[in-house]
C-alpha cells in the first residue's frame, strides 16, 4: 500500500512504526514541517521525509491526517485540488466530522474517520471507524491496514468522541492504573524495576483472558475470588474508596471536555 502520513507528531510516528513493524507498506511519505522531529525515520527502505503535504498525496493512495485540528482546514484546502479517484483519506483528528471534511474535498471522495491510540506503535491499538457514503467502499482498506496494528471496529460516528475517551484517552488511564499497582508492588517489597514488571504482565493477563475466553470481567473475578479472601479484600476496599466511580466520572469528564472543544470550533 501507498500510504501518506500527514502531520508527523506523536499519533503520526506511532502509526508510521507500526506499519514499518508490520510490512504494510508499499511506500510510506511521512510528512513534518520540521523534519528534525521524524529523522529517526530516516534510512528506512521506502519511506520518504518530506515538508511538502501536496508531493507526498501525489504519490500516494491512502491519506492518513494526523495533524492538530486547527490546521487541519488548511491542509484539506491545499491538498483538494491534487486529490483524485484513487485516494482515500482517514482523519484520526479529535471532533473533526465527515461532514466538515466533505465540505472541503467534496462528498464524492473516500472519507473514513480512525481513532486509533499509540499501541498502534506495537501493533496493539484499538482503532474505532466510521465512514461517509462513499468511504464505505474503501473500509475494507482501512480495517486491513487497522487491523495488522491492532484490532478495530466499525461505529456510528455519533459514537467517535465516546471511542476518543475510552480508547485514545483510555491508554493514559490503562498507565495510571498500572502505575499505582506499581507503587503499591513496591510499598509491599518489591523493586520499582521488578514491580512495574508485575504489574505490567498482570494486565496483560487479565486482558488475554477476556479476549480469549469472551467472559464478563465478573466471571474472572469469580474465579480468583475466595470467602473471606484476600482478594474480595482488597477489592470491596477499593471500591469503598471510590475506584470504579472514580474512573467513570473521569472518562465521562474526559467526554463533557471533547464536547465543549467542538462546540467552540463550530
Amino acid at each position: 500500500m501507498k500510504i501518506a502520513i500527514i502531520g508527523t507528531g506523536n499519533l503520526g510516528k506511532s502509526i508510521a512504526k507500526g506499519l514499518i513493524t508490520n510490512n504494510a507498506i508499499t511506500t510510506l511519505y511521512l510528512t513534518k514541517r520540521n523534519l528534525k522531529g521524524i529523522s529517526e525515520f530516516e534510512g528506512y527502505k521506502n519511506v520518504f521525509l518530506t515538508k511538502d503535504n501536496i508531493e507526498a498525496v501525489q504519490n500516494s493512495d491512502i491519506l492518513i491526517f494526523a495533524v492538530q485540528p486547527a490546521h487541519f482546514d488548511g491542509i484539506l484546502n491545499t491538498i483538494k485540488t491534487h486529490l483524485t479517484e484513487k485516494h482515500v483519506l482517514i482523519s484520526t483528528i479529535t471532533g473533526y466530522d465527515i461532514l466538515r471534511i466533505e465540505n472541503i474535498v467534496g462528498e464524492d471522495k473516500f472519507i473514513i474517520r480512525a481513532m486509533p491510540n499509540t499501541a498502534i506503535a506495537v501493533g496493539k491499538s484499538m482503532t474505532c471507524m466510521c465512514s461517509n457514503t462513499q468511504g464505505e467502499k474503501r473500509i475494507k482498506i482501512a480495517e486491513a491496514i487497522f487491523n495488522r496494528l491492532g484490532h478495530s471496529l466499525s461505529i456510528p460516528e455519533s459514537q467517535m468522541q465516546a471511542a476518543t475517551v475510552v480508547c485514545a484517552s483510555g491508554i493514559a488511564f490503562w498507565m495510571r492504573l498500572i502505575r499505582a499497582t506499581t507503587q503499591a508492588a513496591i510499598q509491599l517489597g518489591f523493586d520499582s524495576k521488578e514491580a512495574q514488571e508485575l504489574a505490567m504482565y498482570t494486565c496483560e493477563g487479565a486482558a488475554n483472558l477476556l479476549i480469549s475466553n469472551g467472559n464478563h470481567p465478573e466471571e474472572e473475578i469469580d474465579r480468583v475470588t475466595t470467602p473471606k479472601g484476600c482478594t474480595i479484600e482488597g477489592l470491596n476496599e477499593m471500591e469503598h474508596k471510590g475506584l470504579s466511580s472514580s474512573l467513570i466520572q473521569g472518562m465521562v469528564a474526559s467526554f463533557n471536555k471533547i464536547s465543549n472543544i467542538k462546540k467552540e470550533q463550530i
